[in-house]
C-alpha cells in the first residue's frame, strides 16, 4: 500500500432505481424507505431513490426518502426534458443533500433508432438539461447513455459541454454490459487525457453485468481515475444486473496492495443489506455468490477444512465478521430467553426491535424451536422479516390443514383473518399447493395471476424451514410475497397472503418511454 492517504471513492447505490427495474422486483413505499435507511447506515454516499417522472409511486418514494435520509445524498433520475427535471426537483425538495441525475443517449445506435435525433440536437440537449438542472441544485450528475459504445470524439465533446454547463459528476455507463476491463479502462483514461476541464468534475462509472464483467470494469475504471462507482446490493438490476456493491467494496478493502483506495462503507452492514433486499424483492441470493452467498465462507473439502483449522487465511481472504457474518456466541434453542433473543437480533444487525414486534417474533421462535433440533441465524432472520411484513395487513394467516398423497384428492382446510374477522374455507386442487391457493381465492376472491412459485430451504437438514416466494400479477401490477415455516404448505400460504396484501395497496406504476443507463 502507498504511504500516501488512500484516494476516496464515492459509492453511489442505485438499488432503489436501476435495481427496481428488474422484472418482478418492484418495491412499495415502506420497503424503499427501509432499504434506504440501511444504505444510509452503511455509509453509502449517494442513494438514487427512483425515477420521479416514471409514476406517482416513484415520485412519492423519492420524496419520502428525501425527507427521511440525512447522512447520504438523495438522487433522482431525469431524462433531458425539462418536465423530467422539474418532477425530480420537486421530489427532492425536502432533501438535506440532493442531486439531480440527468441523461441522454449518445451512441450512434441509440441516437438513430431510439431518440431519432441528430448528434447536434443531442449535444444541445446536454447543455440545456444540465443548465436547467443547475437552477434547482449545485449537485448535478450527467450521463451519456450507452457511453461505452459512443464515438470518442462526440463523447469528449459532450462531456466537456456538460461540465461547462455545471455538472459536478460525469457518469460513464456501460449500459449494455458490452465493454471488457482493458477497453473500459482505456475509455476512462482517454477522457482524462482529452477533456480539458475534466478536473472540474468527478468521473463516475455505471456498469451492467451482461458479460459478467460489471465489477471488473468498475475497478478498472477506478484505477484510471474514476472517483465514483454506481452499483446495487446483490448486483440487482435490469437483465443480468449491475455491478454488485458488496463485491466492489470488499475488493477495494481486500486488495489495498494494488488498489489503494478507500470508501466510506461500514462493511459489517453488508449482510444485513443483502438479506433485506433479497427478502423484499423475492430474488434469492445464489449460494455461490461472492461475499454474501451462503457458501462464500463455507468449506467442505477436507484439505480446505484442515487448512482453515490451522490458519483461516489459507482459504479465506477476508473474515466473515468483516461483512457482518460474525460467528454467533449465543446458541439459540427452546430454552433461550427473551433477553438473549433480543441480543441475538442486535448481533444480526437489526438494532433495537420494538417490544410488540419482539413479542411476536419471539413467540414464533419458540414454536420453531420446539419443532427443530437447531435454530440457525437464517431461521431467525426469516422469522423477523416475515413478522415485520405482516404488520398492519388486512389479511392474516390463521391455520392450515392439508390432506394429500398419491390417492387424492388433495384438500386444504384454511382459516384466514380478513379485516379482523376469521373465516374458513375448504378447497381441493391438483396438489396441496393448488388446493391451498384455491382456498385463499375462495376466502378472498381476486383476479391476480400466479407468475412465480419458488421454494428453498433456509438452512440445511430435513427439519429446515422452507422459505417460499410467490409473485402475483394483476392488471400489469406485479408484487412478490414471502413466507417461511417448517411446513412448506404453511410457508406457501403465508407467502401468497403476503403478496395479496401488497397487491391491495400497490399503486399503479407506468414506465416512462425510455429508461436510463
Amino acid at each position: 500500500m502507498n504511504a500516501q492517504e488512500p484516494r476516496r471513492i464515492k459509492i453511489f447505490d442505485t438499488t432503489l432505481r436501476d435495481g427496481e427495474q428488474s422484472p418482478g422486483a418492484s418495491m412499495n413505499l415502506e420497503e424503499k424507505l427501509k432499504i434506504a435507511e440501511v444504505l444510509e447506515k452503511m455509509g453509502v454516499d449517494v442513494i438514487e431513490a427512483g425515477f420521479p417522472i416514471a409514476s406517482n409511486g416513484d415520485f412519492e418514494a423519492v420524496r419520502l426518502v428525501a425527507s427521511k435520509i440525512k447522512d447520504s445524498t438523495v438522487c433522482g433520475l431525469a431524462r433531458s426534458s425539462r418536465r423530467d427535471i422539474d418532477r425530480a426537483a420537486e421530489a427532492l425538495e425536502p432533501a438535506a443533500s440532493k442531486r439531480i441525475h440527468t441523461f441522454i443517449s449518445t451512441s450512434p445506435l441509440h441516437m438513430k433508432f431510439k431518440l431519432q435525433m441528430e448528434p447536434e440536437q443531442v449535444y444541445r440537449a446536454v447543455i440545456d438539461s444540465v443548465s436547467y438542472a443547475r437552477k434547482f441544485t449545485d449537485d448535478v450528475e450527467w450521463s451519456p447513455e450507452d457511453g461505452s459504445r459512443t464515438e470518442h470524439d462526440f463523447l469528449c465533446r459532450c462531456v466537456e459541454a456538460a461540465i461547462e454547463a455545471g455538472a459536478r459528476t460525469i457518469n460513464i455507463p456501460d449500459t449494455v454490459g458490452y465493454a471488457i476491463p482493458s477497453e473500459f479502462a482505456a475509455l476512462i483514461e482517454m477522457l482524462f487525457n482529452r477533456v480539458p476541464n475534466i478536473d472540474k468534475a468527478v468521473i463516475s462509472v455505471h456498469c451492467h453485468n451482461d458479460l459478467g464483467l460489471a465489477v471488473a470494469n468498475s475497478l478498472a475504471a477506478v484505477q484510471k481515475g474514476a472517483g465514483q462507482i454506481e452499483c446495487t446490493i446483490n448486483g440487482l438490476g435490469e437483465r443480468a444486473g449491475n455491478a454488485a456493491l458488496e463485491e466492489i467494496v470488499m475488493a477495494l478493502k481486500t486488495r489495498q496492495d494494488l488498489m489503494p483506495f478507500a470508501t466510506g462503507i461500514k462493511t459489517e452492514n453488508i449482510m444485513r443489506a443483502s438479506r433485506l433486499v433479497s427478502s423484499i424483492t423475492g430474488f434469492p441470493v445464489q449460494p455461490n455468490k461472492a461475499i454474501v452467498g451462503a457458501n462464500a465462507f463455507a468449506h467442505e473439502s477436507g484439505i480446505h477444512q484442515d487448512g482453515m483449522l490451522k490458519n483461516a487465511q489459507t482459504y479465506e481472504i477476508m473474515t466473515p465478521e468483516s461483512v457482518g457474518l460474525g460467528h454467533s456466541k449465543l446458541v439459540m434453542g427452546k430454552h433461550s430467553g427473551r433477553h438473549a433473543f433480543r441480543e441475538k437480533l442486535k448481533e444480526l444487525g437489526y438494532g433495537e426491535v420494538g417490544d410488540n414486534t419482539l413479542q411476536q417474533v419471539f413467540g414464533r421462535f419458540k414454536e420453531l424451536a420446539d419443532k427443530k433440533k437447531e435454530v440457525f441465524d437464517e431461521d431467525i432472520v426469516a422469522l423477523l422479516d416475515e413478522t415485520v411484513a405482516e404488520t398492519s395487513e388486512r389479511i392474516r394467516f390463521v391455520s392450515l390443514g392439508i390432506q394429500c398423497g398419491s390417492k387424492g384428492p388433495q384438500k386444504a382446510e384454511l382459516a384466514l383473518e380478513i379485516d379482523g374477522k376469521t373465516t374458513e374455507a375448504t378447497a381441493t386442487g391438483n396438489g396441496p399447493v393448488d388446493a391451498t391457493f384455491s382456498a385463499i381465492k375462495a376466502l378472498f376472491p381476486h383476479e391476480a395471476k400466479l407468475q412465480l412459485y419458488q421454494v428453498h430451504a433456509v438452512t440445511q437438514g430435513t427439519d429446515a424451514q422452507a422459505e417460499v416466494t410467490v409473485r402475483l400479477e394483476e392488471n400489469g401490477r406485479t408484487v412478490n410475497g414471502q413466507g417461511s415455516d417448517i411446513d412448506t404448505m404453511v410457508a406457501s400460504a403465508r407467502a401468497y397472503v403476503h403478496a395479496l396484501n401488497k397487491l391491495l395497496t400497490k399503486r399503479q406504476k407506468t414506465a416512462p418511454a425510455a429508461l436510463s443507463a
